[in-house]
């Protein structure tokens, strides 16, 4: 064993998070990263498969792995992550990817090392999906790219069984980690200089509710990691409406480092439709958990998803939606195209919405949303925010990218040793995505 592996990765941050483990794991068996995928002795793609063109982009570039193998027949190619977990397509590649050797769940990633030695030793394809969830699985090794954000799983699965969605099949009952795991692992990357953290969880709001010796909630939890050294900022996603309560909202409010930013994914604004989604509030419940937040901490920002042309919505559905952006008033609205997927009780629904439609309504709330969203950014001309330093921007290395603690991207000259720190930036235009500043002194 050992040599360099290369991880393919799509999706959510969920699946960022576990590749971090999958890379840990490899580490431990002596496989180094290689950035070049021609390189590597392993190579793992770690699937997604929320959407049709992102499990066709997945299926491609999986084919694409096969003249890799002709010219090293030593490669061990594995394929993991939510797609696998669906019967048909796990099937599926256990006949038309002959060159591909493992293939494992998101249930049994533990199970890695153990695959591979099968592997080597017998020199036959290994197929290993679990059904079941089974226990989490705690102390896992776990390799985190940089060294200032970190990603932290605090709940597996989902519960609520929204009709489009495919996550609760292939991810499985919702399961939270113990608390003493959590601020354990957050202790000791604190230690090791990270400075922000992101709590995940298909459904964060709901931790805690299968934990049987422990009486803590999401809010409980929060108010627990915000104690901890070394940690300066606190975020999480992604939140439900239906377990959004004010609790949550005023523990934001009373603590230092929890970000006052709120990610509450509606997707429609029709009563009508969010019922046939099975989302569990209403529109009107949904306003009055905004203007909470708003009331409440006036500073924070919020934003949200859009899954525009769920089967039946029709243009006064589609009228809730706009009038829900714009009382709403979002910092960003993040919109999907309703895409089928097999097997959820959605795809199967009568009156599914033609692609020109989905698109035109999409345009038109794009429209809405960015003239709200440059508004709201306009009311920071001039004003000075405090910004997390992350490192050059992608777009141009010659200057300094970072967030506020309401998640707005600042953009701005500096020496590159402010990289990892906190520093005041005076914002000198607002674009609609981002922010454009400038430190004191320069």
């Amino acid at each position: 064993m050992g040599g360099q592996y290369h991880i393919l990765t799509y999706g959510c941050q969920m699946n960022e998070r576990d590749a971090e483990t999958i890379a840990g794991l490899l580490g431990g068996m002596d496989y180094t990263k290689t950035e070049h995928i021609g390189a590597a002795d392993i190579i793992i793609v770690h699937t997604c498969c929320v959407r049709e063109s992102a499990e066709n982009k997945i299926l491609g570039k999986i084919g694409e792995l096969t003249h890799l193998k002709k010219t090293n027949p030593n490669l061990i190619i594995g394929i993991c992550g939510c797609m696998v977990q669906q019967k048909e397509t796990a099937e599926k590649l256990l006949k038309r990817a002959p060159h591909v050797d493992l293939i494992f769940g998101t249930h049994n990633l533990h199970q890695l090392p153990h695959l591979i030695k099968q592997n080597l030793l017998t020199g036959t394809r290994i197929f290993e999906v679990w059904d079941e969830e089974g226990q989490i699985v705690e102390n896992l090794p776990a390799h985190r790219e940089g060294s200032l954000k970190a990603f932290v799983t605090i709940t597996y699965g989902c519960n609520n069984y929204c009709t489009y969605c495919i996550v609760p099949y292939v991810r499985g009952r919702e399961r939270s980690r113990s608390p003493e795991e959590i601020t354990k692992e957050i202790t000791q990357l604190g230690k090791e200089g990270f400075r922000e953290i992101t709590l995940l969880g298909q459904n964060v709001n709901s931790y805690g509710k299968d934990l049987i010796d422990v009486k803590m909630d999401f809010s409980d939890l929060l108010a627990e990691i915000d104690t901890i050294p070394d940690v300066w900022r606190i975020r999480y996603m992604t939140s439900h409406p239906r377990d959004f309560n004010a609790k949550l909202v005023h523990t934001v409010k009373n603590r230092q480092h929890i970000c006052p930013h709120f990610h509450l994914p509606i997707q429609s604004g029709s009563n009508r439709i969010l019922a046939e989604m099975n989302r569990g509030y209403t529109k009107e419940q949904y306003l009055d958990l905004i203007s909470l937040i708003k009331e409440e901490i006036p500073k924070a920002s919020v934003t949200t998803d859009f899954i525009v042309g769920f089967p039946g919505e029709n243009e006064a559905d589609f009228e809730h939606t706009l009038d829900v952006v714009k009382k709403a008033k979002f910092d960003v609205s993040y919109t999907f195209l309703y895409s089928q997927r097999s097997g959820t009780p959605a795809a199967s629904m009568a009156a599914q919405i033609s692609e020109e439609v989905k698109k035109e309504r999409l345009q038109r709330l794009i429209s809405v949303q960015n003239k709200i969203s440059l508004e709201i950014n306009q009311r920071l001309a001039g004003q000075e925010v405090i910004v997390l330093v992350e490192g050059p921007s992608k777009t141009n290395p010659d200057v300094l990218t970072g967030r506020t603690d309401t998640n707005k991207i600042v953009i701005f000259s500096g020496d590159k040793s402010l990289i990892g720190q906190v520093v005041p930036v005076t914002i000198i235009e607002a674009k609609t995505w981002n922010l454009v500043g400038k430190v004191k002194g320069l």
